[in-house]
């Protein structure tokens, strides 16, 4: 039997009766109704939780084959959600992205262009500049790290511990020793053998340091030549007497034909890309 026909035979039942006793019958189906659509509700939940629970769980093995640790699927989204949140710092914190975008940034602002590039093209060239820039890195990270885990000729714990081998090669090569050592003093640890023995605690302040420092060397060398131009449309402008027309408007033609004549963008991303030690 049905909702429908089941609400139509309380109605010819209680058709005829008293007011209150009308109302006392339409409240004990509603309730009646109820109890059937919360038992549908569970047991729809109970085949949900039955239909879960046979989805497959991730095993790590060890080097030797043996069985090892177990991981279910919370744990999986848990971990893909929680490496998800931190992909952007990992992209700002251990490639080249930091350098790119900001002397890109100095560049615009050297230029006076205002909003052109606009950030979406600044954002996206750096972006390909990273990835041409960390190509070498993230080959031999697929090759020594991850390719032998997926074929499941590595551990997992291993294969973790070769990666971070990798990256650190990449890191040490492109961080100052004076930026290092300040922080590794900082910690009480110093006299570092090779990259693998520096701590990711140390070694990733002392790449952002070295970013930042280096980002604003080559920055002052691409405003230089722009302020030059702005000093002199200046100081033109103010011997003709020229007091309310502005000087980085004028100057703004005067920059782009410079910048252009001397193939301004490919000097400047090649300058940046021969910054990096790319070699692996």
């Amino acid at each position: 039997m049905n909702f429908l026909s089941l609400i139509k035979s309380n109605v010819k039942f209680w058709n005829g009766k008293k007011p209150h006793k009308i109302k006392f019958g339409l409240i004990f189906t509603s309730i009646f109704c109820f109890s059937i659509l919360s038992s549908n509700v569970a047991i729809s939940q109970t085949m949900l939780e039955t239909s879960l629970s046979g989805l497959p769980a991730l095993n790590v093995i060890n080097g030797d084959g043996v069985a090892g640790t177990t991981y279910s699927l919370s744990l999986q989204i848990l971990a893909l959600m929680t490496v998800l949140t931190i992909l952007p710092s990992l992209v700002l914190g251990m490639t080249s992205f930091t350098r790119v975008i900001i002397v890109l940034s100095i560049l615009r602002q050297a230029m006076g262009t205002q909003q052109t590039p606009p950030n979406q093209v600044l954002i996206a060239i750096a972006l390909f500049l990273t990835f041409f820039i960390m190509a070498p890195t993230f080959e031999t990270l697929y090759d020594d790290a991850i390719s032998p885990y997926l074929e499941g000729q590595m551990a997992a714990d291993i294969a973790i511990s070769d990666g971070t081998n990798v990256m650190k090669q990449f890191l040490v090569q492109n961080t100052r020793v004076t930026d290092l050592n300040m922080f590794s003093d900082m910690v009480g640890i110093s006299n570092y053998e090779s990259s693998k023995e520096v701590p990711l605690s140390v070694l990733l302040p002392a790449f952002i340091t070295s970013e930042l420092k280096t980002a604003f060397q080559i920055g002052f060398l691409l405003f230089l030549p722009f302020l030059v131009i702005d000093m002199v449309i200046a100081s033109i402008l103010m011997s003709l007497g020229m007091m309310m027309l502005s000087p980085m408007l004028v100057a703004m033609p005067f920059k782009l034909l410079l910048f252009v004549l001397v193939d301004g963008w490919a000097m400047t991303v090649g300058s940046l890309v021969a910054t990096y030690s790319i070699g692996g």
